[in-house]
């Protein structure tokens, strides 16, 4: 990744995308430390140091929920009005039908992600009101103060689509994803500082402090692996005249990632585990939130092991599901058939549909299972150790490790066009 940027940096246009990514993330991190007026943010540390949902939340905004700046909410609204439109354009015929329409139906589907996306900030933004006015929080509790909170995040969220925007079409990298790995990356010092801060109170010693080091350096290597695995299905395509010219057949293949749908799968799972406790906070007195938090017989006790075992269930469940809800195996088996392209061995038609689902099913559950062993690390290192606050787990991982290894090909590619000598050596 390093030499790759230092091999852009040589070709002008490249530096000028570089120059201008990095302007942009030094004024979006500057935002991060503008606070929202009416809230105290000091009463705000126990929300964020529990490991529930608002630490997650607070890890993809680089601390910025902590500190509840303009910036609090980062681009959540955006990921979950994309996730939710994704899923709708699979279940509503108009979406599904813009969505085949060419560059001007996805203009269309990401106009709508956009709208959408202020709505969910609206909506969350309320949400993060009502939190913070039940902690005590709140130095302002009229409805001015409500007004100008709704109105400062919201816009913080909107205005940070729009830099992550600016970046994709003038800078380098997916801007949305630059910001979330900016905002992971930033927690790291917080992190290595936590470990030395236990080592110096004799919590760790210095065989625990090596042995988590080692396990988050394998944890990293494994995760480069396993993202840059595929599982190839061979696709052949017959030869076949046009006019008075002969294609000769090819062939090629259909690449399915194993981790494709870990992080998504992992931020469902989240949100269904972690849901039910965040309700109960709010009505702390009833039977509904005895349950969630004190029974045994719930499984939304974090750190107990009907948790885990509910987590990494769900986990594994959503991989599959998202997987074959994206690829679509039917669709691949009629295109494929239309195309006059076949699978050795494997009949066109429904035959083909059959054997590409079946693979999908395969993969789909090993990534589960691999997904869930990167969600579940953080889980243990808290349950039987005492490095309980590092903000990078190993979801922070797979999303800094994806982000990573997809830029760098963009990047990559980009000196490819420009045939860079020193890059095609």
């Amino acid at each position: 990744m390093l030499s790759t940027l230092r091999n852009a940096w040589k070709v002008p246009e490249l530096r000028k995308r570089l120059l201008y990514t990095l302007l942009i993330l030094v004024f979006f991190r500057m935002g991060n430390f503008i606070p929202v007026p009416g809230v105290n943010t000091e009463s705000l540390s126990s929300l964020t140091s529990s490991g529930n949902l608002f630490s997650f939340y607070d890890l993809l905004s680089g601390g910025a929920f902590s500190r509840f700046s303009i910036f609090a909410m980062g681009v959540t609204p955006y990921i979950n009005a994309s996730i939710i439109v994704q899923l709708l354009t699979f279940a509503i015929p108009t979406l599904e039908q813009m969505s085949k329409e060419g560059q001007e139906g996805r203009k269309k589907i990401q106009n709508i992600t956009r709208y959408s996306a202020v709505v969910f900030g609206v909506i969350q933004a309320f949400g993060m009101y009502a939190i913070i006015q039940r902690s005590g929080a709140l130095t302002d509790n009229t409805k001015l103060g409500l007004f100008l909170i709704l109105i400062t995040m919201t816009t913080g969220s909107v205005f940070l689509v729009w830099l992550g925007e600016q970046i994709t079409a003038k800078g380098l990298g997916n801007g949305i994803s630059l910001i979330i790995y900016v905002n992971i990356i930033s927690r790291v010092p917080q992190s290595v500082y936590s470990i030395i801060n236990l080592q110096k109170t004799g919590d760790a010693n210095f065989i625990q402090v090596v042995t988590l080091v080692a396990l988050v350096i394998a944890m990293l290597i494994g995760v480069i692996i396993v993202t840059l695995s595929e599982r190839r299905i061979p696709v052949q395509y017959a030869g076949k005249a046009a006019g008075s010219r002969m294609f000769k057949g090819q062939s090629t293949h259909i690449p399915i990632s194993p981790s494709s749908s870990a992080i998504i799968a992992i931020i469902f799972a989240m949100s269904v585990m972690q849901f039910p406790g965040t309700i109960a906070t709010f009505i702390p007195e009833s039977g509904f939130a005895n349950f969630v938090l004190n029974s045994k017989w719930s499984v939304f006790r974090s750190n107990t092991w009907p948790y885990i075992v509910t987590y990494f269930i769900l986990i594994v469940f959503f991989t599959w599901f998202y997987t074959q809800i994206t690829f679509k195996p039917d669709e691949m088996a009629e295109n494929m058939h239309k195309s006059s392209g076949f699978i050795p061995g494997i009949r066109p038609g429904e035959p083909t549909m059959k054997y590409i689902e079946k693979v999908l099913t395969r993969v789909s559950i090993l990534g589960g299972v691999y997904a869930a062993a990167i969600a579940l690390f953080p889980i243990f290192l808290s349950m039987y150790t005492n490095f309980k606050d590092l903000a990078f787990g190993g979801t922070a991982i797979l999303i800094v490790v994806g982000f990573a290894l997809e830029t760098s090909k963009q990047i990559e590619s980009q000196l490819v066009m420009r045939h860079y000598q020193g890059f095609l050596k």
